[in-house]
């Protein structure tokens, strides 16, 4: 197995960063999700280094919804990072974490009158999805005696190599306005009294695995801003998203570097912008690039069951972390207390939920496991904790964050009482 390179087996144990899993397991429990801090920074670094080099005036906006834990979000503030939210919880999230509200885009295909207020009173820019939601952002800042900073979100209707139901940018998805509508649409917020576009944006999709799609989107924006100036939209950013892949399958999958995808999107951007005679600054929203492999997923074996497979019955299951069930995605697992023996025999990690798909593994050849033994998924950072759910009633686990030789909780574990922390009692039941 080909491990990332802040992760190393040494005496027989696997490490995450300084730290041995088995200690870590010991201390804080199983289910336990750990992040290297250290991995985050070096991916934030890289991509922003890799465009920065290419154009001066980049902006990285993270996307909250990959992970939005706030110790996360403050590592990325400290860097320079703003983010990509989804809901006024991803947003206080942001602010709490010290970005600044000029480089938050609220985006979303379903914002409510209550997020658009709180889009106006925050003075966040807005990516806008629809004339509807034009006219009620419009109403709102209007309210509120105020001008509010929009983009609208094109749907490029391009075709990506990935799973269809994280494609965003087809013709048939719900987000965006379609490319061949939206100047009619810059044309309507343009007479709108308390709105101003300053920008436009797009997202076509997450793990993709090829620049070139993001080359063809960029192509698709810049021919949008081309027809933009004509009608006097000045932009001061033009957005391409995120959705850059990581190599679940390390060995077979293969990800483009961040050097790889500026090489294929910066020359359509710088040359685009040098045409048209303007300068706004590139945003780009990358999620799992940044934070997909900085994270494991320890988890400890109750039992092992021989059956028409030999299952390996664990403590973790897509309550937190659906991704396996939800989309029959793939993570590698590493027997961490014994992360040097020989593969012995095949292996279906199950998890304890009451449904015939929790299993996060299938198939997979480890060494001989017996109750007790740890289970590390890997590439567990992305949409792990941030999809996890209480079903069944488990309480979700702790989250630690590991920085060198420092090792911290950023999210203690729930417990039983947090499960009916928020349910409230009928009168009739009192009686």
């Amino acid at each position: 197995m080909i491990l990332p390179p802040h992760l190393s087996i040494r005496d027989g144990h696997l490490f995450i960063g300084e730290h041995d899993t088995v200690d870590l397991a010991g201390r804080f429990g199983t289910p336990l999700y750990v992040t290297d801090e250290n991995r985050i920074r070096e991916n934030y670094r890289r991509l922003a280094d890799a465009l920065s080099a290419r154009y001066p005036k980049v902006q990285v906006l993270y996307a909250a919804k990959a992970n939005g834990n706030l110790a996360i979000l403050r590592i990325l503030a400290g860097m320079g990072a703003g983010a990509d939210v989804f809901s006024a919880g991803e947003l206080d999230l942001a602010l709490q974490a010290g970005m600044r509200p000029e480089v938050l885009l609220f985006n979303g295909s379903s914002k409510s009158p209550r997020d658009l207020a709180l889009a106006v009173a925050t003075d966040v820019r807005v990516s806008v999805d629809s004339l509807d939601e034009l006219s009620q952002l419009n109403a709102a800042a209007a309210s509120a005696g105020k001008t509010v900073e929009i983009a609208f979100r094109v749907n490029p209707a391009i075709e990506v190599p990935t799973h269809p139901k994280i494609a965003t940018g087809l013709a048939t998805s719900k987000f965006g306005i379609p490319a061949g509508q939206v100047l009619d649409a810059y044309r309507e917020a343009l007479a709108c009294s308390n709105v101003r576009p300053v920008g436009i944006h797009c997202h076509i999709g997450s793990q993709i695995l090829e620049v070139e799609p993001f080359a063809r989107e960029t192509a698709v924006l810049i021919d949008l801003a081309r027809d933009l100036a004509d009608i006097g939209v000045p932009l001061e950013f033009i957005d391409i998203g995120g959705g850059l892949g990581v190599p679940y399958r390390r060995g077979i999958d293969r990800a483009p570097t961040p050097e790889e995808y500026a090489d294929a999107v910066m020359p359509v951007f710088t040359a685009g912008v040098k045409e048209l005679g303007i300068e706004p600054a590139l945003w780009v929203e990358p999620g799992r690039s940044l934070v997909g492999d900085s994270t494991i997923l320890l988890t400890r074996v109750n039992s092992v069951k021989e059956a028409h497979r030999t299952f390996a019955n664990v403590d973790a299951g897509f309550n937190l972390l659906a991704r396996p069930a939800m989309y029959d995605s793939y993570h590698e697992v590493v027997a961490a207390n014994r992360a040097d023996s020989p593969a012995e025999r095949e292996y279906t990690i199950a998890g304890p939920i009451c449904e015939t798909g929790d299993l996060l593994a299938k198939d997979r050849k480890l060494p001989a496991l017996s109750a007790g033994d740890l289970i590390a998924v890997l590439d567990a950072g992305a949409y792990g904790f941030a999809m996890s759910s209480q079903y069944n009633g488990r309480p979700r686990c702790p989250e630690a964050l590991v920085r060198d030789g420092d090792v911290a909780l950023m999210r203690r574990a729930e417990t039983i009482d947090d499960l009916i922390t928020t349910m409230t009692t009928p009168a009739w039941q009192e009686e």
